[in-house]
């Protein structure tokens, strides 16, 4: 039998710096950005103003989908209801037209948001590659903390920058200083 094998041990996933101030988190996400950075995440228990755009993330696609599928259901409702009156099943009430478009408004907003609720939420989850029972981050040091009182920046092995030692550096280096910096092993 020939052939190599590789040795699949441990492999680091990123470098995280953990605060225990929001200010600082963002601070420390400006540098790391300037620095040139782009595969890096930031960790907080509640949300910070600003600190997404910090590291890069300045669009999604959910405020789109959602319109499209808001439309495509206002849409449906509209023709569903269309179909129905004035075409399937013609009924006459009291003189009325079979084509009453005002009496469809109702069900064609019911629509309109009910596509854009379920579009909305599902294209969320997806997006954010939810539900995600496990992460990488979960190993870091402390990172339990990180729902109730401290603040974490990662920086990923994926980006083009990343050096183990230069990065560590880097993040130690920053001012306001880290409480700690830790690498994050990635399980095989």
């Amino acid at each position: 039998m020939s052939g190599h094998y590789e040795h699949s041990g441990p492999r680091v996933y990123g470098i995280v710096a953990e605060y225990d101030d929001p200010d600082n988190l963002v601070q420390a996400a400006k540098s790391a950005y300037k620095e040139g950075y782009r595969q890096l995440d930031a960790y907080s228990p509640f949300a910070i103003h600003g600190l997404a755009e910090c590291i890069g993330f300045n669009k999604t696609a959910v405020p789109f989908l959602t319109l499209v599928m808001g439309l495509t259901g206002a849409a449906t409702g509209f023709l569903l209801q269309t179909f129905g009156m004035a075409y399937h099943y013609t009924y006459e009430v009291g003189g009325r037209p079979y084509f009453s478009w005002p009496a469809f408004i109702p069900i064609t907003f019911e629509c309109m948001v009910l596509f854009g609720a379920f579009t909305c939420g599902l294209s969320m989850l997806a997006l954010n590659g939810l539900p995600m029972p496990y992460h990488p981050i979960f190993n870091a040091k402390n990172f339990e903390r990180a729902t109730s009182d401290r603040f974490f920046l990662c920086i990923e092995s994926a980006d083009p920058r990343f050096d183990e030692h230069k990065t560590k550096s880097f993040l130690e280096r920053l001012v306001p200083k880290p409480l700690q910096v830790s690498e994050v092993i990635e399980e095989a």
